[in-house]
């Protein structure tokens, strides 16, 4: 840690979400993004224009999940970070 970091408060997650790991991803010419779920027996997922643009900087991999909240509310995350953070729930 370097001088400049500074100690934040530690939070603990306790969210349920819905979330599919990514196979593929297909950028669309409409500004569309489709997502290839990594799991069987679910189709493609295809995220507006509008949030692909809007969240530019959150650019998702091959291999992250696709993350919906309770809310409706879309993200991606890391592989790592999401599996650290969230178990399946059977069902």
């Amino acid at each position: 840690m370097d001088e400049n970091t500074v100690m934040l408060p530690k939070y603990k997650c306790h969210k349920e979400v819905g979330a599919l790991k990514i196979k593929d991803l297909i950028w669309n010419v409409e500004g569309t993004l489709t997502i290839v779920p990594e799991e069987a027996g679910f189709a493609p997922i295809v995220v507006a224009a509008k949030y692909v643009h809007t969240h530019d900087a959150l650019r998702p991999t091959v291999g992250w999940y696709f993350v919906e909240y309770e809310d409706g509310y879309q993200s991606f995350s890391p592989a790592e970070a999401f599996e650290k953070g969230y178990t399946r729930i059977p069902g």
